[in-house]
């Protein structure tokens, strides 16, 4: 067994959906909350926030495990230039999810695997479009009751009910729609040591 896989594995979230995707790889690992200001910087990108904030969030848990490699991620949608998160209430999320009707979709996913013995980090952005379609208020309204996605940047869970509400998805990871772009985490976990599967 490579000694390296013996560094410990740290997921900087409290996102259930992101826990349930890093289970799947079959890897032990821990996980924080990283105390992290998502607020945007004066002028930033949304490429640019999703990126700045997963290396915020990775680089937060060096204190608490300073020879951990570190996850962190962040995500943002992108309608027609406004940046959306997490709606956090029903209304919020009905506004979203109206907004959102008929047009396509950018989701910005941040990914940095940090590396707290070295202090050094790969950071990445992977995009997935989702076109949405037509909605009535009826549909939004029923939606939201059978699924409360209110801490789900865009007001869906696209892993349940909300896969309901596209006519298609484009991308070349559908676990970044969900938080946690798995295929490029497999690729730097592989070059960090990691044996997967």
């Amino acid at each position: 067994m490579n000694s390296k896989q013996q560094q410990p594995l740290v997921l900087a979230s409290t996102s259930p959906f992101r826990k349930q995707l890093l289970q799947r790889l079959g890897l032990v690992f821990e996980t924080l909350s990283p105390e992290v200001d998502e607020t945007a910087l004066q002028g930033e990108s949304a490429e640019a926030m999703v990126k700045r904030l997963s290396e915020a969030k990775a680089r937060a848990g060096a204190k608490q495990y300073p020879d951990a490699l570190i996850i962190g991620s962040d995500q943002v949608a992108v309608c027609e230039g406004d940046v959306l998160g997490k709606p956090g209430n029903h209304e919020n999320a009905h506004r979203q999810l109206a907004r959102l009707a008929g047009h396509r979709v950018n989701f910005l996913t941040g990914l940095c695997l940090y590396d707290a013995s070295t202090d050094r980090a790969k950071v990445d952005l992977v995009p997935y479009h989702v076109s949405f379609r037509r909605l009535t208020d009826q549909q939004i309204d029923r939606y939201l009751r059978a699924e409360q996605p209110y801490n789900c940047a865009g007001s869906f869970k696209s892993e349940g009910l909300g896969i309901s509400l596209f006519e298609s998805m484009q991308g070349e990871d559908p676990n970044a729609l969900i938080g946690l772009p798995l295929i490029r985490l497999v690729s730097w976990l592989n070059e960090a040591g990691y044996t997967i599967p």
